[in-house]
């Protein structure tokens, strides 16, 4: 089979379509078909070596943490899922990934794919949307009638967290450049705030409830969302907290794999309750030429790698 691999932490260029041996799923363990590898920024983080005492991968490694696709075999032990099933999931980041034919996967890894959407499309909702709903539903607990600032919306996440503090009841402030407005604007935002041309603190009026911060910021950044949080109010970081405060609560997470909410998340897209943003497609062999598009500020949106054939 065909995988995408990098022998070596390194830039883009490391990154190699190769023949390797087709694995075989252990104890627990499911063998998926892929339909599609979700991109995440992480993956570029990952294979630069950056991450490499917090998230130590054996080389060669696959990247690729979204992964879809269907059951080609399971482990012994496994019960829960059905040979041909349709799944989705977020792969253990230290484990070999979803750029590939196929990939391995814990079976507690994955959920039956939102059937409302294509297989291969599945692939762009594990981590981006579970990292919107435990920001919000975990770590700032949202409440109707909240006021949110989602900073960072026009990526993978934000795009979520807009729509699920929308639906959630909560009056949605969102940040993001001029290319990704109009999609921010049409998942439910109150005000769309252009970053690239407004000082937040210009184009905030009065404080918020709630921020959910996706977005690698200096120290002074970070005190300006600090100060648009009302006293008692949560700041919420996917990203290193750069200042703390005794009067809003300042949590830093890190999105995990939960099979729960994932099914929970389907159940909404099959509603038509949310919806996705898949910017393009690509083939596994792209994955370099992704990789460094990334690294330059050319995305926007999900993109989603299949593989040949």
């Amino acid at each position: 089979m065909k995988a995408v691999r990098y022998h070596a932490y390194g830039t883009a260029e490391v990154l190699e379509y190769e023949e390797i041996d087709r694995p075989s799923p252990g104890p627990d363990e499911v063998l998926v078909k892929v339909a599609g590898a979700g991109f995440n920024l992480i993956d570029t983080w990952i294979r630069g070596g950056q991450m490499n005492e917090i998230f130590p991968v054996a080389l060669p490694h696959t990247p690729g943490i979204d992964v879809s696709g269907t059951v080609a075999e399971l482990g012994s032990g496994v019960g829960s899922l059905m040979p041909q099933e349709p799944v989705f999931g977020f792969l253990p980041i230290p484990g070999g990934g979803a750029m590939a034919d196929f990939a391995l996967a814990p079976a507690s890894a994955l959920a039956k794919a939102p059937a409302a959407v294509p297989l291969t499309d599945a692939a762009a909702i594990p981590v981006p949307a579970l990292t919107a709903w435990q920001g919000l539903f975990e770590q700032a607990k949202i409440k109707p009638g909240n006021r949110v600032l989602v900073n960072g919306a026009g990526g993978g996440v934000g795009g979520f967290a807009v729509q699920l503090a929308k639906r959630a009841g909560a009056t949605v402030i969102a940040t993001a450049s001029p290319r990704s407005a109009e999609v921010i604007g049409s998942y439910g935002a109150d005000q769309v705030v252009d970053y690239t041309s407004t000082a937040l603190g210009d184009a905030v009026d009065g404080s918020v409830d709630v921020v959910l911060n996706l977005v690698v910021m200096s120290g002074p950044q970070f005190e300006e969302l600090i100060r648009l949080t009302r006293p008692g109010g949560t700041v919420a970081t996917a990203t290193r907290p750069q200042a703390t405060s005794n009067e809003v609560d300042v949590l830093f997470f890190q999105v995990r794999s939960d099979i729960a909410q994932l099914a929970e998340i389907a159940a909404l897209i099959d509603a038509g309750e949310l919806r996705l943003d898949i910017s393009e497609h690509g083939l596994l062999s792209d994955a370099a030429a992704i990789h460094e598009r990334a690294e330059a500020g050319d995305l926007r949106g999900r993109v989603v790698l299949v593989p040949e054939g």
